[in-house]
């Protein structure tokens, strides 16, 4: 372990990174090894390069480097918008004009061909599957227990979720279930990046409302809200309302009292091509999980495996950062929420666990002729694709001086320490259109400790029960055009900007506090600013 230790320093002292040094308590499980493991996998395990974790790039040369370091500096003069600040999807940016379309539009800069397979994605991001056995043998295997049966269900118009409101159903929010390691073996895994976490025995992963015909499904997601009253410096009050969560009319019985709800709100779908393209270096160079630097913010990343390879990689999707590639997520999606199997998760019934035996004897959707699974490659295909290939709209007022002043304050309170402006894709992303692009998601992609308030109690992989990742930004002033709400955070609970601000904790807490401290022609000048993303 010392020779492995001393790698590590000779590593991070070649790419001009700071000393290891001791992490407090609260880092030990989700940082002070993530180096260590990424690094010492390929040493000991043959499984990983240390490049593939470095935290500098090697896809450009010296000029590029020193282009890229330039143009994605922070800006210090707000006199006027940057260049290429209008495009903020790099040359793939949507000029279309604002309508609740605005998130479904293709990528500007793809082909006539591939304008056709996005097409294509989409037709299969809208389908409705069905229960087996059907006459449309291309559309059965829905289930036996899910959430939705379309892709664009829970993604309403490409955007973001809601949570449930009185009697009506959940359509773009669950919940997620899962315990903490309970034993040695379990606790092993977790340490070797092999599971995230572990599910319900009986419920699964997450909790599913609806089933086929003949079949019940697992219960009802029950929200309650608390008003809380914030007051401004100005006197200005500010109604936020803090939820809990419970499951009513369990229908397999008690949940298992280790088990966590964590509440998931579907988040838009724009730009997540442009993301998986950003270096992983990039992201890595802004984790200080430490917090050397004393600024209070000590983002790290979420190290998960691979789901095909096996080997350690970057997280970047999802609320946690817990999936590394849009083809998983989508592979993800079609087994947790719809119950199709595909080549990268080959479950038949979906999140049906052993203890739902009924749920396993229902016949499943895979006809042979078609292949093994009930989406075969190319629908997993297209349905990526489409995923990857959503433009980001360009950015609007973004030259008026409310807006100009708004995005100083953002950046003068400390909002760019989590979310980073800008990135410059890399240069050998398998769709050219992604390719070595600027574009300006204002995220690092990073976890970050949000405080209490915000806990969900569910570690997912490198992610404590505090962490979330930094959700990208770009889009978020069309959120009421799109999908006719303001809901915000990763379960819905702010009903405005405001409130997704002020529930702001733990690292971002002085931010909070400096933009509740604001006066009122400064606060609305930064909404203004996020507006115009």
């Amino acid at each position: 372990m010392r020779r492995l230790l001393e790698f590590v320093r000779r590593s991070r002292r070649a790419d001009g990174s700071p000393p290891l040094e001791k992490t407090p308590a609260r880092l030990a499980r989700r940082r002070c090894v993530i180096l260590v493991v990424a690094l010492t996998s390929s040493a000991m395990a043959g499984d990983l390069q240390p490049a593939v974790l470095a935290t500098t790039r090697t896809d450009l040369n010296v000029k590029d480097q020193a282009r890229v370091t330039a143009i994605t500096r922070p800006t210090t003069d707000f006199s006027r918008p940057e260049q290429f600040e209008l495009m903020q999807g790099g040359a793939g940016t949507s000029r279309k004009d604002v309508s609740r379309d605005s998130f479904s539009q293709p990528s500007a800069n793809i082909n006539f061909e591939e304008e056709g397979d996005f097409k294509l994605g989409n037709a299969l991001f809208r389908k409705n599957w069905v229960s087996s056995p059907s006459s449309t043998q291309a559309s059965d295997g829905l289930g036996p227990l899910f959430n939705e049966r379309a892709c664009q269900n829970c993604h309403l118009k490409d955007g973001r979720g809601r949570p449930p409101q009185g009697d009506a159903g959940t359509t773009s929010m669950f919940l997620r279930l899962a315990r903490e390691a309970s034993n040695a073996e379990e606790k092993a895994a977790l340490a070797e990046h092999k599971v995230l976490n572990f599910p319900d025995p009986v419920y699964g992963t997450q909790l599913q409302e609806l089933a086929v015909p003949g079949l019940r499904g697992e219960g009802r997601m029950h929200v309650d809200y608390q008003e809380r009253k914030v007051t401004l410096s100005d006197g200005t009050v500010i109604s936020l309302r803090k939820p809990s969560y419970s499951v009513t009319n369990p229908d397999y019985g008690p949940l298992d009292p280790r088990t966590t709800l964590s509440p998931r709100l579907t988040p838009p779908m724009i730009g997540l091509g442009l993301i998986e393209q950003i270096a992983p270096a990039d992201i890595l160079a802004r984790a200080d999980p430490d917090d050397r630097d004393g600024d209070g913010i000590s983002g790290g990343p979420n190290i998960v495996r691979d789901g095909q390879s096996g080997e350690l990689t970057l997280g970047r999707f999802g609320w946690k950062a817990q999936t590394a590639s849009i083809r998983q997520q989508t592979a993800d999606a079609f087994a947790g929420d719809i119950g199709i199997s595909t080549p990268e998760e080959p479950k038949h019934w979906g999140d049906c666990t052993a203890a739902q035996a009924k749920c396993l004897a229902m016949p499943n959707g895979v006809q042979q002729r078609l292949g093994p699974v009930e989406a075969p490659p190319p629908v997993t295909d297209l349905v990526t694709f489409y995923s990857q290939n959503l433009a980001v709209p360009a950015r609007r007022d973004l030259d008026t001086p409310q807006v100009l002043v708004g995005k100083k304050i953002f950046y003068e309170i400390g909002c760019i320490a989590c979310h980073t402006p800008k990135f410059v894709t890399r240069r050998g992303s398998p769709n050219k259109a992604q390719a070595f692009q600027l574009i300006w998601p204002y995220s690092d992609f990073l976890l970050h400790d949000m405080g209490p308030d915000l806990a969900d109690g569910q570690a997912v992989g490198d992610a404590t029960g505090n962490e979330w990742r930094t959700p990208p930004l770009w889009g978020i002033g069309l959120t009421e055009t799109v999908n006719g709400n303001s809901f915000f955070l990763h379960d819905g609970r702010a009903r405005s900007l405001t409130e997704a601000i002020l529930w702001h904790g733990g690292e971002a807490r002085k931010a909070r506090d400096r933009f509740a401290v604001a006066n009122a022609a400064d606060r609305d000048a930064l909404l203004k600013f996020l507006e115009s993303l």
